[in-house]
């Protein structure tokens, strides 16, 4: 299987709010998740709510392209496996179609490279292929 990894070269915050009620849930991404400890929210820089309690800018995101079915296994684990043998940390994000990779922005460019020398095939978001 070729796996197409596109770029979304976009500035990114992982936040903990006290509630979702100022967050934007329509911006183009927003992904959250709740447990009995925390309310998270990963957003854009630009869409991080005032009501945050804790945050981490400074990520970027790498989206695995088309929709992955359930039944495919490893993707992922291979892609972040590349990724910490080179010791570049990620913040994973999986969604029902797809997984997103966040780096931190001054390692994005060599998880790129790292990823494309190792068979991955990178495009940016701005020229799909």
């Amino acid at each position: 299987m070729n796996i197409v990894i596109e770029k979304i070269d976009r500035d990114f915050s992982v936040c903990k709010v006290a509630d979702y009620s100022l967050a934007d849930l329509d911006t183009e991404f927003c992904f959250v998740g709740k447990t009995d400890q925390e309310k998270s929210l990963v957003c854009l820089t630009s869409d991080v709510p005032p009501n945050v309690t804790d945050r981490d800018d400074g990520w970027n995101a790498f989206r695995i392209q088309g929709i992955l079915d359930f039944s495919l296994i490893g993707i992922l684990s291979g892609i972040t496996g590349i990724l910490a043998e080179n010791k570049i940390g990620i913040f994973a994000v999986s969604t029902f179609n797809t997984d997103y990779v966040f780096t931190r922005k001054e390692k994005y460019q060599e998880a790129a490279e790292i990823l494309g020398n190792a068979g991955y095939k990178i495009v940016d978001s701005s020229r799909k292929s």
